[in-house]
């Protein structure tokens, strides 16, 4: 089996992929998007606001303000942002890894039908509002240590991360319910906390999601000894 530095050095390798880097320019254009409409809501919003007040340079007072707060709104919320767009394109770095390194086990990657994503997406949501719920009273005890409530969040992110990067490839291969994932628990849980870590970098953070989508394919297939081509 590989062992996870192997699966991120192998990850890391395949950035330069023309299939990686358009999953990366959509991933990027996307995630602008999404914070220049916020900040253009606000701008306008506060605009009018200002303006229905009478209050002196109400265009220039309204810019800054959008400024600062798609500024500061993709600071905080940039994780949250990442993951959900990395669910529009996970698949595409999936079969990307899939298409240079396990072409044979590509061909038989199966199609989910609409009500195993469906359960599959309820059930993953339930881990998270569960996860959460039980981490909150502990962060809340460590409230007092300053950094314990971080490591607890990491600790939930890191196990939430490494079962949906597992997910997103092993569901499109299993051969039936009762078939179990062939990576561990462990292994799932340091891919989580180094993905979730590298998302609380700047700059970095742009390619978390893409380095542990394919780094959790490399781990699933190589722990199932599929054929191994460009390794």
């Amino acid at each position: 089996m590989v062992s996870l530095p192997r699966a991120l050095s192998l990850a890391i390798g395949q950035l330069g992929d023309p299939a990686i880097l358009r999953v990366l320019a959509k991933s990027l254009a996307l995630t602008l998007a999404i914070f220049v409409v916020g900040g253009g809501a606000v701008l306008a919003a506060l605009y009018n606001w200002l303006l229905s007040l009478d209050i002196a340079f109400s265009a220039e007072l309204s810019a800054l303000a959008a400024v600062l707060f798609t500024v500061i709104a993709g600071w905080l919320l940039f994780r949250i942002v990442a993951l959900a767009v990395l669910q529009f394109f996970a698949d595409d770095v999936v079969r990307a890894v899939e298409a240079r390194h396990y072409p044979a086990h590509a061909a038989n990657a199966r199609l989910l039908p609409f009500r195993e994503e469906l359960a599959n997406s309820l059930r993953a949501t339930g881990r998270v509002i569960l996860l959460n719920l039980v981490a909150l009273p502990v962060a809340l005890v460590l409230l007092f240590t300053a950094i314990g409530p971080a490591i607890v969040f990491w600790a939930v992110n890191a196990v939430l991360l490494g079962r949906e990067l597992q997910d997103m490839v092993w569901l499109r291969h299993r051969q039936g319910a009762q078939q179990t994932a062939p990576i561990g628990a462990g292994t799932r849980f340091a891919l989580g906390g180094i993905v979730a870590a590298m998302l609380a970098i700047p700059f970095l953070n742009l390619l978390a999601p893409i380095i542990g989508a394919a780094s959790a394919t490399h781990l699933v297939h190589r722990a199932a000894r599929e054929p191994v081509v460009n390794a």
